[in-house]
C-alpha cells in the first residue's frame, strides 16, 4: 500500500515519445523524486515529447507546480513537447486558478465537473 508521501512512476518510451505516469501526491515531500525522473529525460534528449500522465495524482502543491514549470522550461529550452495528460478535479482547478493550465499542452479532452466550480 502507499503512503501519503509516496509517489509511484513509471515511464515508458517509443521511439519518439516517452509517457510518464505518476501515481499518488505530488507534493513538497514528493516533488525532488519528480524532478529526479524528469530532469534527465528532458536533457537526454531521446524523445522529441514527453506526455506527463497525472490521472492518478489525487493532490499537488506548489512544489509539485513548480516542477512541472521547471520541466516545461528545460523541454522548451531543448525544443521538445511537453503534454499533460489525464487532468481532472482539483489538479486541474489549480492549474486553472494559477494560469499555467495556458502554458501546458493538454493531451485530449478532459471534461471534468470541477472545471467551473470553485471549491
Amino acid at each position: 500500500m502507499q503512503t501519503p508521501t509516496q509517489l509511484t512512476i513509471t515511464t515508458a518510451r517509443t521511439k519518439s515519445e516517452t509517457v510518464m505516469s505518476v501515481d499518488g501526491r505530488v507534493t513538497i515531500d514528493t516533488s525532488p523524486d519528480l524532478r529526479e525522473r524528469l530532469v534527465p529525460i528532458l536533457q537526454g534528449g531521446n524523445s522529441s515529447r514527453l506526455t506527463i500522465d497525472l490521472t492518478n495524482v489525487s493532490y499537488i502543491d506548489c512544489s509539485g507546480l513548480a516542477t512541472l514549470v521547471e520541466a516545461l522550461r528545460l523541454a522548451r529550452k531543448r525544443s521538445m513537447d511537453l503534454e499533460l495528460s489525464g487532468l481532472h478535479d482539483r489538479v486541474l482547478y489549480l492549474l486553472q486558478v494559477t494560469g499555467l493550465l495556458s502554458l501546458f499542452q493538454r493531451r485530449g479532452q478532459e471534461h471534468t465537473r470541477s472545471e467551473n466550480v470553485v471549491p
